[in-house]
């Protein structure tokens, strides 16, 4: 999942930075609002983190002309402790959700574990599809009640592929919101994965839960019969 962070103080955007990219998230910086606008209008985001306190452009015209170009991910905002006018204004933009400066890592991980789940229609932290049970914030995975051992990047592509069940997802999609700029997208290192991922959640190769739709990319099925 491809995260934008858009914050000025460059201590706190290196520090989350490193706490998102911690948990297998692929992550844009920026430190001011003009830059947070390049990077959310040219690039596929599935959530941005935006301080409300930019130079420039404020968090709270990034977020607006974010929506008004139809962006529609999640996006939550960092706000002073005693700035609540911030925050009703910081929602009423546009954004979905707000956390309050200082916050716990943890806090923030599971605030966007969140929005990130409600952003594809999953309301607990565990998705049950097609036999492969996923806990999100554990990013543990079982395929029929079994657990199973997954690399960082095979837990990432496994996770949009059920955070889309049911659609299909190219290629080019599942790369840019998987992986960082500097991948190889013409290797053959997506297919690898996706075989990969194929043998541990389908072992026998009786269900065939990822379908491969030749020119279009992959789609985890809602009924593997």
């Amino acid at each position: 999942m491809r995260i934008l962070v858009v914050e000025d103080e460059a201590t706190l955007r290196g520090q989350l930075s490193t706490q998102l990219e911690s948990k297998g998230y692929s992550v844009d910086a920026a430190a001011d609002g003009e830059s947070g606008l390049f990077l959310g209008r040219e690039y596929p985001m599935d959530l941005a983190i935006v301080d409300l306190g930019l130079p420039g452009i404020s968090g709270i015209e990034l977020i607006r002309q974010l929506r008004a170009l139809g962006r529609p991910f999640p996006i939550l905002i960092l706000t002073a402790r005693d700035g609540w006018r911030d925050k009703v204004e910081g929602l009423e933009s546009g954004a979905d959700d707000y956390l309050t400066k200082p916050f716990h890592a943890e806090e923030l991980m599971a605030r966007v574990n969140a929005l990130l789940r409600r952003a594809a229609g999953h309301s607990t932290p565990v998705i049950d599809f097609a036999g492969i049970e996923m806990d999100t914030i554990e990013q543990t995975v079982c395929s029929d009640g079994f657990p199973i051992t997954l690399t960082a990047h095979e837990y990432r592509i496994l996770e949009y592929l059920m955070l889309h069940a049911g659609k299909v997802v190219s290629k080019t999609e599942l790369t840019e919101h998987v992986y960082d700029q500097d991948f190889d997208r013409d290797s053959n290192v997506l297919e690898v994965l996706v075989g990969r991922i194929r043998k541990k959640i389908d072992p026998d190769g009786s269900r065939k839960p990822i379908e491969t739709l030749r020119g279009r990319g992959y789609r985890l099925l809602r009924d593997s019969e």
